[in-house]
């Protein structure tokens, strides 16, 4: 299980991730690294990305069936 700090160090060395990827790479369940992620926001170290929706290469976000499901959300440092 990955501590508050391992999160935050391995967002200072890859810039942003993902909360999947953190997942993955700290071997640790996503509900709990959303968590994390939260509480770093919440304290103002790090802050999430959203992709624009306007940025969408196919131009069907608006009317997609998935709910914009296909959006990817970053975090960085801050």
């Amino acid at each position: 299980m990955a501590s508050l700090i391992q999160v935050r160090d391995l967002l200072a060395l890859q810039g942003r991730m993902e909360a999947k990827q953190l997942s993955l790479s700290l071997h640790t369940p996503q509900p709990m690294i959303d968590a994390m992620l939260e509480r770093l926001e919440a304290m103002g170290k790090a802050i999430r990305i959203q992709e624009d929706p306007d940025g969408c290469l196919s131009g069907s976000c608006k009317s997609c069936p998935e709910g914009k499901a296909c959006l990817r959300e970053w975090w960085t440092l801050r």
